[in-house]
Formats: structure tokens, sequence, C-alpha cells
């Protein structure tokens, strides 16, 4: 059997590369509270689904299990080892690290014995003009109906005693914890340059006395459920699958116990009656620190402490798009690429909002997977039928956590006339694609927008993508043919240019492997450049390691789960892996083949796990420009020389830093930065030289 790294403990690994980035003293103090977030809200995530699914794996028949390359049971111990290390470490980097660091610039994290009186007076107020309404005390009582524990809501479990019968039994109570409706970092009164918060949580338990008079409050210690958040619809083949949607969505926050954390300096006395009252088992418990959803750390108040935070790259404008005379000319005279975040995501926003005003258009069609809950995109579209235009939209309604979005959305477009087509039974719908169809002199054009993210005006903010607008009628053509299956119709030819998952996907990755492979045998010079989020799928795995041991040099950039395993004697000595974390997630899919000397460039929406290449619509789509694959090609070089954020990804797992010995440091994401701004310059440059003649 090929070696092979299992997916959840890939997962890890790469949830403890950016626990790590939040220790790095290069790292501005509040951009590392930002890590510690990021590390709590893809842990929570990994629970709800990937611990959630395992769990019900202990459940099948032994014939189902014998067919598993895994215990489940084991998978589960091991998975609450590394969380738990993770987590010690966690509280490590925050009380040991980041505190401090804080304080040295004035800004205290304070709890409430460490108030003074004008702060304590403050608190009391705010509890009483804020959180009265939300707080919702109960007293816990065995063998009687006890209050459901929402997903995802903090709660504190308070031990009391009557003040009758101080000599009494323990008694228990829970709290809510409104971080659902206030903001969980509340700035107290201060002096100077000093700057005091404290957190919801512990204005909650200064006041928590009042909520139960009659009774001294022995102490309160904070706790969290989180609920398995698996829809179970990647198979429904039948039935009417927007009801199953709507049903699954709320049977989400009904779900079985994924994860229950706790404050590790809980009693054992508090934790056993807990686990009694809620039944809860053994292994749906885990000790964290004393606080929870600590992805609200997105949200700590900066103070306008900016020295404190990444110094801002702004997006820089298109060269070609931004501000062009003629929008869809300028994409008719050449492919005009946008990297978002270092250029602005306008030109995509633009290619809508021009599209549907633009008298020639007559159709415009795209796929909606994610889009941000204000979008001008959408707006665009509803826009455009108001003026007459036809207009038709896919929407994947089983994009994970945004399917409630995506059914508003839905319904929205809808009313507005927009012809709507939702999610296939059984098939997910990846792809990031549009198409407007323009009169030109009396003749139809189509245009493209290709891309490896979303329409998602937000996250075009922080994720690194590309977007490829182009008149090619060799991939406008076949864009039509992808957006006519997803209505119901057979491609009208076979794609001889687009990869398309269901179709050729997998078969056209596997030629491209294969013709390195040939040129490898005979000697001749034979190479693979792979830029991934994640590589799971095995099958493709053994054909990296077959041209691996052919001779074929690969270099991987592999941000999240890589269960390939490079560098072992005689199978992937040829293999090299790095990860890049760092202030923006790298989120682009990048192909380049040497292909004999003549490169070939890819960029796509898939990455290379079973899911991807089997049961998605995902598109992989070649980059013609010569100028635009060198640009590609370059900022590829940056990220492969990357010696200040890249990690190595080895046969031991040790994650550590690649290093160089080059004293010239090359952080990706500055540098990405930085050529592009080189190259805006040089347009601008030329365009006033040309002028000037």
């Amino acid at each position: 059997m090929l070696p092979y790294t299992h997916r959840d403990a890939s997962w890890l690994s790469f949830n403890y590369r950016v626990l790590q980035e939040a220790k790095d003293p290069a790292v501005p103090l509040l951009e590392r509270l930002k890590f510690l977030a990021i590390y709590s809200s893809n842990l929570d995530e990994f629970f709800r689904i990937r611990v959630a699914g395992i769990r019900k794996l202990k459940k099948v028949g032994k014939k189902t299990r014998a067919r598993l390359d895994f215990d489940p049971a084991d998978l589960l111990k091991n998975i609450h080892l590394i969380v738990n290390r993770q987590q010690e470490e966690f509280s490590e980097i925050f009380e040991k690290q980041i505190v401090p660091e804080l304080r040295k610039h004035h800004v205290h994290i304070l709890r409430r014995l460490d108030l003074n009186d004008e702060q304590r007076a403050f608190v009391e107020d705010y509890f009483l003009s804020n959180l009265l309404p939300f707080v919702m005390p109960v007293l816990l009582v065995k063998r009687r109906i006890n209050p459901f524990l929402a997903n995802a809501h903090l709660y504190l479990a308070v031990h009391l005693r009557p003040k009758k019968k101080p000599l009494s039994d323990s008694e228990y109570a829970l709290v809510k914890i409104p971080s659902d409706q206030l903001p969980r970092f509340v700035p107290l009164p201060t002096k100077g340059d000093r700057h005091d918060v404290i957190l919801l949580d512990d204005i909650v338990r200064h006041s928590v006395s009042r909520l139960f008079p009659g009774y001294d409050i022995q102490d309160t210690y904070s706790i969290k459920l989180t609920r398995d958040a698996e829809l179970h619809i990647e198979d429904e083949y039948s039935g009417d699958l927007i009801q199953k949607i709507k049903s699954s969505l709320q049977k989400r926050q009904v779900g079985p116990a994924s994860r229950f954390v706790y404050d590790r300096e809980m009693p054992q006395h508090l934790l056993s009656y807990l686990q009694d009252t809620f039944d809860l088992r053994k292994n749906d418990m885990l000790p964290e620190g004393r606080y929870h959803n600590n992805f609200d750390f997105f949200r700590f108040p900066d103070f306008g402490l900016k020295h404190l935070k990444n110094k801002p790259l702004a997006p820089l404008p298109h060269p070609v798009l931004t501000d062009a005379p003629d929008f869809f000319k300028a994409i008719s005279d050449a492919d005009q690429l946008v990297h978002v975040p270092y250029q602005s995501f306008e030109p995509v926003v633009q290619f809508f909002e021009k599209a549907a005003t633009d008298p020639a258009v007559t159709h415009i069609k795209v796929i909606q997977y994610r889009v941000a809950k204000s979008s001008r995109i959408l707006e665009a579209l509803m826009e455009a039928v108001q003026r007459g235009k036809q207009v038709s939209a896919f929407v994947e309604i089983k994009a994970r956590f945004d399917e409630a979005t995506n059914l508003e959305w839905g319904e929205r477009l809808e009313k507005a006339g927009v012809r709507v087509h939702y999610s296939l039974p059984g098939l997910k719908v990846h792809s990031k694609l549009a198409l407007v169809r323009r009169i030109e002199n009396g003749h139809p054009r189509l245009y493209a927008y290709l891309g490896t993210g979303n329409f998602h005006e937000e996250t075009a903010k922080v994720y690194s993508d590309f977007g490829l607008l182009t008149a090619d009628t060799r991939l406008t053509n076949e864009v039509s043919n992808v957006l006519a299956h997803l209505e119901s119709m057979p491609p009208a030819q076979p794609f001889k240019h687009l990869l398309v998952g269901k179709f050729n996907l997998r078969e056209g990755l596997y030629k491209l492997i294969d013709q390195e492979v040939a040129a490898a045998q005979k000697g001749e010079k034979a190479e693979m450049i792979l830029k991934l989020n994640s590589l799971e799928d095995k099958e493709i795995i053994a054909k990296l390691y077959h041209a691996s041991s052919a001779g074929v040099k690969i270099k991987l950039i592999v941000r999240g789960i890589c269960c390939l395993v490079p560098g072992l004697p005689g199978l992937s000595e040829n293999i090299e892996v790095v990860s890049i974390v760092d202030r923006f997630l790298e989120h682009a899919r990048v192909f380049i083949f040497h292909h004999g000397g003549e490169e070939r460039i890819y960029l796509s929406s898939a990455d290379w796990m079973e899911r991807n290449l089997s049961f998605r619509i995902e598109t992989i789509f070649p980059v013609y420009d010569p100028e635009l694959q060198k640009d590609i090609r370059a900022l590829i070089d940056i990220q492969l020389n990357d010696n200040v954020k890249a990690r190595i990804i080895d046969a031991q797992n040790r994650n550590d830093y690649r290093r160089t010995g080059s004293d010239i440091p090359v952080r990706t994401q500055l540098e990405t930065y930085f050529f592009l701004k080189r190259k805006l310059e040089e347009s601008r440059q030329e365009e006033f030289d040309q002028k000037e003649a």
C-alpha cells in the first residue's frame, strides 16, 4: 500500500501551522490574535463536520467497517490527543505571550477582580442596561427537563449554595452569555494612554449573583456545545432537494453533540453533573482555557494602535480594466487577469454591472456558489432583468454553511425574474463561471469569466484568487456548454480546452501527468508545479508517486491538507512540498506542466480531493495569453522562493519553516503585491510615453 497521511491528521497539521503564526513575533500583535481566531474557527468546523462523520462510522456494521482503512475509534482517540495538545499550546500562546505583550502596549484584558471602582460601576450598569434581557438564568434539576444547549452558544456553568443552608449539597445553574447579541469585547473607562477591555463573559460573572438571589455563588466556569452540522445530503439522488436542504438546516441547530468544551479548571463534581444532565459521552468532552468561541478575536478592538496591525496593502487598480473607456473592448482585445486581493475585485463586479446596463448585452449567466450577504453582483443580475435582459443563475444550495444565504438569494432572484436553477441531486457544482452574450456589429459575441474563487465581494478582500476575463471563443464556447449542462441540456460538443468535472477532468489531468512521465522516461526534462489548497485523492497521489519514480521533478505548494508523503527514496524523492500561511488565505489553484518546453498553465476551482475530482462539477481552464502566462509563472516562482512564510511538508510532519540561506527575505504575499504594483507603474509609464509621442 502506498504511503498516505490520513486526511484528518493532515488537516490538524495544517491547523497547527495556523496556530504557529499566532506565536511568530514577526507577525504584528493584533494580527496574531486573528490567527488564534482562524485556528478556533477551523477547529469548530472540523468537529462539526469531520469528527461528527467519524462518530457515525463507529455505528456502522462490521462488514462496512472492514472496508475502511482505519479504525474510527482509534482515529477519534488520536484526534482528541492532538487537539488537547494544541489547545494547551493555544492557552500558552494567549496567556503567556499575547496578553503580556498587549500589556506592554498599554492594552489590558481585565477580569472582574481587576476592576477599579469606576470600572465596577460601569460593568454593573452595562449588565443592567444591556445584558439583563438576554442572559436567561436557569437552575438545573436532576430528573427534570433541562434547558437545550444551543449550538456554539456560550454559557456559564454556575456552582452555588442556598444562603439559608450553606452546608447543603451543591446546586448548579446555567447562564447564557449573549455574545450573539452584543460585542464580546467591551472597552472600559480608562485614563491617559491606557486601554482596558473586559470580555462579556466576565461582565456576566461579575453580576451573576444578581440572577440568583438567595444563593451564594461558589464559582463559575464557561462551557460551549458544538453540534453535528453535516447535512447528510451529498448522496441524495431523488426528491425535492430544496426542501431537504431547508429541513436539514432546521435540524442543524438540534443535531447531536459533536464537541463539548469546558474550562479545564472546572472541578470534577460540576463536570460530572453536566455530563449526566446533558447526556454527554466522555469523548464528546474537551478541555479548553477560560474562554471559548475564540473566533471572536477577529473583532478584538484595536484602540487605534495601527502599529500593532499589518500595514495596509490597498488593492491596486487593474492596469487595463480600471477606467477602461470601453470595458468589453478591453477584454476583446486581450484576455485580462485579475489577482485579488492584491488587485481590486472591482473589475469582476463591473463585468456584471456594465453587462446589466449595456444595451448590446442580451444574456447573462452565472454560477452562484458563495456570495456576500450584500452582493452588488446579484443586485446587477436583478437590474439586468428589469432592463429586459435574459438572466439565469445556477444556485448551489449545498455550499456548506452558506445554504441558508444561497436559498435566500435564490428566492430573491426568482422574485426579480431571474431564471434560477438549483443544485443537482448527488452532485455539487463548484465551478466559478459566468457568461455574457453581447451583440456586436449584428453578430453575437460571448464574454466569459473563469475563476479560482467565488463571486464574493467580502472574501475577495482576504482570499488570494485569480479570475480570467476573456472573449476567446475556445473558452467562451465551452463555458457556454458547462452552463447549458447545468440547465439540463447535454453539452453540444466534447470539451477540448476546459477540463470539466464529470466529463474529462480526471482523465485530462492523468493525460497531462502521463505526458511528463513519458518525457522523463525518454531522458527529457519533465516537471510539474502544482499549487493547491488540498491534495487528498489516493488515485492522483499514486500518479504523482509514479511520476516521481520515473524522474519527473514535482514541486507542490499545498496550503491545507496534503496526504502525499514527499521525500521517500525510490518513491517520492523528486517531490517537494511547501505550505504558505500568511495574512491572506492562499486559495488559487495553479497547475504548470513543462510539456516539452512549451509550458501549459492552468487555473482551476478544483482541489485534488476525491470529492472535487469525482463528485463535483469543477472547471480547470488553460491560460493561453503569453503575457498572462509569464505573469503567472513569475508569481509562482515567488512562492517557490519564499523563505519567510513557507513551511516544509515532510514525512516527519514537522512543519519547519523553509530557510534558503539567502540574505534577501522573500515573503510571497508582500513580493506579489509589489510585483503587481511594478507592473501597474510600468503600464502607466508606457501609456504616458505613448501619449507624449
